[in-house]
């Protein structure tokens, strides 16, 4: 490639650290792709001749095919991608693929490959995402009035329903695809045509190579274009935040399985077990996709620090992107295929949840605001009084208000009138819960239809 420059080949050890053909092979049908516009453009605009253009993409087509095929020779000797199927183009159609590279560096070349890929797994995660938020709207429809607790600390805080905490993450999840979608927006910029840095002499036409790979513009700065990562920093940053909160709900369903909750069960499908005792049954797909996260921010802190102290333009430690991005992306794909395949596959024990929803107090709020509403009482002062009904229930060895008789609530409050015994249910709680994206199952079956809509 540079033989005119140099007269002894690199060291053994040069040639080992400086090969990326292994990785990023993964590459070749957005290099296809690119080289098919930039031969178009450069036909396009006289730079090379029509029988010329004709000849590159009929050896593209012939590449592309090998490549299909699984015959493609690739070699380590020709470093990467790039130099691998100009070589092999050149083998195919002789003299014309030289002209293939006219206007073009290897560094407008990679950054424009890495872009189309970013962008591709970008879209792949955001009809990812869709698909899991389906599953979850299916459960939360399912469940939208089925009790159990909602937890705060991990203790049991307030009745809320199955389907609204389901629905939590179908919020969650959604701003995952946002930012996706947003990342996907700004990184929709065509490199080619800044060449090595500085541009080109040769009157090359930017606009029409990118419009015909689907970007919105070209690159407005020939430095930026290929000294730039961020719009990969910016992918991996929306991947390791979606990461985060699979890991979050995963987390759920692990607790939720165990038997000490026996919220739900996950079936034989998402499910392993022991080699030693034969009554397990563990949620380790729930465990797998909550390890990923890890190996996704991983890639993350990776890029960031390949990239954190590089002078403009290029620098070989950008070759160096593309192995997080890779790894990042695989994880992710598969966590959220699992996630899916879980939420879709679960089964919930509403009679369990529902009985652990009326304990541990779980009304006492629903007192307070009683106390406000019935009586009068300021705030801190209802909550007061729900705290000494409470530490009273506790010395009576009772876990639900509701089961504290009147009298001892009027000793208390003298005020307190049976009629209270109409808030104290797990059931009444979520009722009331009426507030836009309440817990209120009408409110829960108005936020499912919304997300319906919009994935429609």
């Amino acid at each position: 490639m540079w033989g005119g420059r140099f007269s002894v080949k690199p060291d053994a050890l040069m040639q080992a650290i400086n090969v990326s053909i292994g990785f990023d092979r993964r590459l070749a049908a957005e290099d296809l792709a690119g080289s098919r516009a930039h031969a178009a453009m450069l036909a396009a605009t006289g730079v090379i001749t029509a029988a010329d253009e004709a000849a590159i993409q009929r050896g593209l087509g012939l590449v592309e095919a090998e490549l299909a095929a699984g015959s493609f020779p690739f070699r380590d000797e020709f470093e990467d991608i790039h130099m691998n199927v100009e070589q092999r183009l050149k083998e195919l159609i002789g003299e014309p693929a030289g002209r293939l590279h006219t206007a073009r560096s290897r560094n407008d070349q990679v950054a424009l490959d890495v872009r189309l890929w970013v962008r591709g797994a970008c879209d792949r995660s955001v009809e990812a995402l869709q698909g899991l938020q389906r599953a979850l709207l299916a459960q939360a429809e399912t469940h939208a009035a089925s009790l159990m607790p909602g937890f705060t600390h991990l203790q049991p805080a307030q009745p809320v329903t199955f389907g609204h905490h389901l629905m939590a993450y179908v919020e969650m999840f959604g701003r995952d695809a946002g930012r996706f979608a947003d990342a996907r927006r700004r990184m929709n910029v065509s490199p080619l045509g800044a060449a090595a840095l500085a541009g080109s002499s040769i009157p090359i036409d930017p606009y029409q190579t990118a419009k015909a790979l689907g970007f919105d513009a070209p690159a407005a700065n020939s430095m930026d274009a290929v000294a730039s990562r961020d719009f990969a920093l910016e992918a991996l940053s929306a991947a390791s935040i979606c990461a985060i909160n699979l890991s979050r709900l995963a987390e759920e369903m692990v607790i939720w399985s165990t038997p000490q909750f026996g919220f739900i069960r996950l079936s034989d499908a998402f499910s392993t077990g022991s080699s030693i005792m034969p009554q397990k049954r563990n949620p380790d797909a729930a465990e797998l996709v909550r390890a990923k996260s890890g190996r996704i921010l991983g890639s993350l802190t990776a890029l960031s620090m390949v990239m954190k102290g590089l002078p403009l333009t290029y620098g070989k430690d950008m070759q160096e992107d593309k192995e997080p991005l890779f790894e990042a992306f695989d994880a992710l794909e598969l966590a959220l295929a699992a996630m899916t395949g879980m939420a879709a596959d679960l089964t919930a024990d509403t009679e369990a949840m529902a009985a652990a929803a009326g304990g541990a107090f779980a009304t006492a709020t629903d007192l307070a605001d009683w106390l406000v509403r019935k009586l009068d009482l300021p705030f801190r002062q209802a909550h007061h009084i729900t705290g000494r009904a409470v530490k009273r229930a506790e010395a009576l060895g009772l876990s639900d208000l509701a089961a504290l008789d009147l009298a001892e609530l009027q000793a208390i409050e003298p005020r307190i009138t049976p009629g209270v015994y109409e808030v104290l249910s797990p059931r009444a709680s979520v009722e009331s819960r009426i507030s836009y994206g309440g817990t209120a199952p009408s409110q829960v079956r108005a936020q499912i239809q919304r997300w319906k809509d919009h994935l429609r």
